[in-house]
This record gives C-alpha cells, structure tokens and sequence, in this order.
C-alpha cells in the first residue's frame, strides 16, 4: 500500500516536473522568436476576422450559391487591406501633425505647471522640468517614431502570413485526412478546429463591437471638448479596449493628458478624464458582460495573470493577444487527458465549455 502511494507520489512529480520544464523551454522560446511569432499571430488574428466577414457574406444566399469561396476570400482580404491602409493613414497624419506642433504644446504644459504650482502653493514646474532635464526629448519622440516603423514594416510581413493561410485554408483538410485516415479521429480533430474557430471568433466579433462602442462614444465626448485629433484617440480607445483592464485605463488617460498640452488648461482634462471614464465603466460594466457573458470560461484571475505573463513576454502586442492566445490554449488543453487538469484551473468555474456541434456538410 505505501509503496503503491509512493508511486503515485513519485509519478505525480514526475509529471509537474515535465511541465515546469515544457512551461520554461516554451517561455524562452516565445522571448527569442517574438519577432517572428508575433507578426504570425496577428496574421492568424487577421485571418479570423476575415473568416468571420466571408460568414457574413455567406448570409446572403445569391453570394453562397453563386460566388466561390476563394473570391469572397480575396473580397474579404481586400476590406481588411483597405481598412489598415486607411488605419496607416491615419496614425501618421496625426503622428505628424502632434510632431509639426511639439512646440506649441511644450509652451501650453509649461502654463499648466505655472497654473499648478500656484494651486498648490508648491513649485511644481521646477521639480517637473528637473525630472524631464534628464530625458532627450527628441530622442524619445524618435524612439517613438521608430518603433510605429517596425510595426508598419512587420505590417507587410503580416499580410504574406495572411496571404499563405488563406491559401493553406483551401488545402489543409485534404492535409487533415492525410494525417488521420481514422474517419473518427479526425473528425474529433476537426471539431476541436471548429470549437477553437467558434470561440475565438465570438470573442474577436464581440470584443471588436463593445471597442467599437466605446470608441464612438469617446470620439463624441471629445469633438464636444473640442479635442484635436478625436478620430485618432478614439481609434487608440478602440485598440487598448482589447487589453483587459488596464487598457481602459491608459485609454482613458491619453487624451485627458493631450488637453493639457492642447489648451494649456486644467479643467478640459479632469473634464474629458471623467466623461471617457464615464464611457469606459458603462461599456465596460453594463454593455460587454451582457454582451460576452461567460463564454469564455475563463476567470478574472486568469484574464489578469495571462495579461501579466503575455505582456512580459511580447509587451503591448502580447497584453492585446493575450486572451486569444489563452483561449485556444484552454481548448486545446481540454482535448489532451494529461492535461486537461490545467484547463480546469483556468477555467471559470473548474467546468470545461460545453461541446459546441459542428455542422456536417451535406452529401
């Protein structure tokens, strides 16, 4: 009897070992082909998205019986190109035009500063100018700029992947029963896709219509205050809303600072401040849990530490992917029995998803 606990004793951190050693090899292979890695999960991203547009079209029946799959491929693949040229567009117009009047808004924060110290009765605007005396302004702005170049540079390395995976689409299932010639097995590989498609689909579809809310809501509070560039912070609001918690913050905070620096007063800021957040906690608290309810079947805890871990390992673009990237993880874990205790635990409510039913195509 205690040899046999022993045993299971001994196997149990045998197994725990093995992960514990999978767990660190795979986290140092993420930090060493980030630069590859990441460019290839936005294009995979991208490429449900566009598989959630061909869907649509396929709503409408002329274009399901009349117009192939590969053209609504290309149709779809061509809106999503069309979008990020205009996205492009948009960010370096008003990257350039903040540039262009560096000045001006460097005079209005030192006016600000004036205003505050004389609130407090406290020299503030020394303290600040010291503090900022040790950073190379024109440095950081540089830095800045060149970090939107590599993300526009891996922009096209994005749409090659996104261009390949729509081609191996079309090829992959005869791959699939090539690999499984079991008609059973590779159905259950097939619904493993489906479910892994089902999920993060839903997840992109909602996510992107309660960011699209908040940014529209936020775009209208800020042509009221008379915000410069309210199209561009609303567009930041719409993509730092992907970024679970802290995102809404830092979204909130942008263009309340950008006020200071516009119009060299206090009240815009605490103004816009509290009407964005105002927006952020409605959507955040009312419209998206009705909306997503729990179809993730994730816990809070978890959406935290996977914004944590990814955002350590890929920064901002990780903290973005992170709740896609542990979703297919949860799926994925739930299919492998010797690790399927690991989606209990992250799971909402330790209850693995429901199956979701894939349809079968017709003979």
């Amino acid at each position: 009897m205690i040899n046999e606990e022993n045993s299971v004793s001994t196997n149990s951190l045998a197994r725990v070992t093995y992960i514990l050693f999978i767990f660190i090899g795979a986290v140092a292979i993420l930090v060493y082909t980030e630069e590859y890695l990441v460019p290839f999960i936005v294009a995979l991203i991208i490429w449900f998205i566009i598989h959630e547009l061909r869907e649509n079209f396929q709503m409408i029946p002329w274009v399901r019986k009349n117009v192939p799959v590969w053209i609504q491929s290309t149709a779809a693949f061509i809106v999503i190109n069309i979008v990020i040229a205009g996205i492009v567009e948009l960010i370096y117009y008003n990257l350039n035009s903040m540039y262009a009047n560096f000045d001006t808004y460097a005079a209005n924060f030192q006016i600000v500063l004036l205003q505050l110290s004389d609130i407090l009765g406290y020299d503030v605007a020394s303290q600040v100018n010291e503090y900022f005396a040790k950073y190379d302004m024109g440095e950081l702005a540089a830095s800045t700029f060149d970090y939107v170049s590599i993300i526009f540079s891996d922009g096209f390395l994005i749409l090659i992947y996104v261009a390949f995976l729509l081609v191996e689409e079309a090829v992959f299932p005869y791959k699939l029963k090539a690999f499984y010639p079991d008609d059973d097995e590779r159905d259950k590989k097939e619904d493993l896709f489906y479910k892994m498609d089902q999920n993060i689909g839903r997840y992109l579809r909602l996510k992107s219509l309660v960011s699209f809310i908040t940014g529209a809501l936020s775009y209208i509070v800020l042509l009221i205050f008379g915000v410069e560039a309210a199209l561009f912070w609303s567009f930041l609001i719409f993509i730092l809303n992907f970024i679970p918690t802290i995102g809404s913050l830092v979204a909130t905070a942008f263009p309340a600072v950008f006020t200071i620096f516009q119009m060299a007063e206090l009240a815009p800021f605490i103004y816009v401040l509290l009407s964005v957040g105002l927006v952020q906690v409605v959507v955040g608290n009312i419209v998206e849990p009705k909306l997503m309810g729990s179809s993730l079947n994730m816990s809070s805890l978890v959406v935290i530490l996977s914004l944590t871990i990814w955002g350590g390992i890929w920064g901002i673009m990780g903290m973005i992917l992170s709740v896609p990237i542990t979703v297919m993880m949860i799926i994925v874990f739930e299919e492998i029995p010797s690790l399927r205790f690991i989606a209990v635990a992250l799971s909402e409510n330790g209850k693995l998803s429901a199956p979701i039913t894939r349809p079968k195509p017709k003979d």
